[in-house]
């Protein structure tokens, strides 16, 4: 039975949603960025060959419609005759899509896959409909399940049940801001982004008045400061609710970016001369109740 192995990992630099430096780039342009630097970085690699490009995305709406891996993969000049796909679960879109080439590889379909991701946050919801959540799965109209709730309210929800505190949320994003700063400044992640030119465009200031942007080229993430202490995280006030822990300091970003993976059998790969990065074992999945959907991985690690 053939392996799936992870050959090479690229991705975008990964910019904060609604004031970052990739805001205003849609998802479709966005995602076509890794998917050419993946096949240029991978000269050995026979375009028609690709099995399948499987694009995850959360919010598959608006710009982010309309089968955006299959349109990627067509702005980024990639032979028509590939086909493509878009794949949702929510967070886990793009680990969905890895996991899919893994088993399309071992089931023998094929030998050459690239699972990869986008969301531009920034531009969710643009030119298609609105939000109509069914009144059966909204928490706020009384039902079983709160199937809508923002993903501040769920860590509020684990930090409560797991008895995490707000000291210890705060001392692990400062660990982790730290860690991020170091490196980007060591060099660490050069080698996985591909730097992004982002048009000239028309944007507006703080005062809403209207501002002309020059190109430019983003090729560092927007999210770590090295200007984090905790006592400037102990400062900041709780998001979600009153009296709650989770705040912008120590909850995750909403962010704008994309990645791609090409994913080989091992044989394929030794034919081509190409060395795997990594190499998958196992896959699975869970569920548990939305509420507390941030515990979902225990779960699907103990499967």
């Amino acid at each position: 039975m053939p392996e799936a192995v992870i050959v090479d990992a690229i991705r975008t630099p990964i910019g904060r949603a609604g004031k970052g430096s990739l805001k205003s780039l849609r998802a479709d342009d966005l995602a076509a960025i890794p998917l050419r630097a993946l096949i240029e970085r991978n000269p050995q690699l026979e375009e028609g060959s690709i099995g399948d490009v499987m694009m995850g995305c959360g919010y598959g709406e608006g710009e982010q419609g309309y089968n955006v891996g299959r349109l990627a993969l067509l702005l980024a000049g990639i032979d028509h005759h590939v086909p493509g796909t878009t794949v949702n679960r929510f967070c886990a879109s793009s680990l969905q899509t890895t996991r899919m080439a893994f088993h399309a590889i071992k089931a023998g379909e094929g030998d050459t896959y690239i699972a990869a991701g986008v969301e531009a946050v920034s531009r969710t919801g643009r030119g298609g409909a609105g939000f109509e959540p069914n009144p059966k799965l909204d928490g706020s109209q009384g039902s079983l399940y709160d199937a809508y709730i923002s993903m501040g309210m769920t860590a509020e929800n684990v930090a409560q049940r797991c008895k995490v505190s707000r000291e210890a949320q705060d001392e692990w994003a400062l660990i982790s801001q730290t860690r991020a700063v170091a490196a980007v400044q060591s060099g660490h992640f050069e080698k996985e982004i591909v730097p992004v030119t982002v048009p000239a465009h028309t944007d507006t200031d703080k005062e809403g008045n209207e501002i002309e942007v020059p190109e430019t080229v983003v090729s560092k993430d927007d999210g770590p400061r090295p200007e984090t202490t905790l006592e400037k995280l102990a400062a900041l006030k709780p998001v979600f609710k009153e009296g709650g822990t989770v705040t912008a300091g120590n909850a995750c970003p909403l962010n704008d970016g994309a990645a791609a993976l090409l994913v080989m059998s091992d044989e394929r790969a030794r034919q081509l001369g190409m060395r795997p990065r990594a190499r998958i074992l196992a896959s699975s999945v869970a569920a548990i109740r939305p509420e507390i959907m941030g515990l979902g991985p225990i779960p699907a690690v103990q499967k």
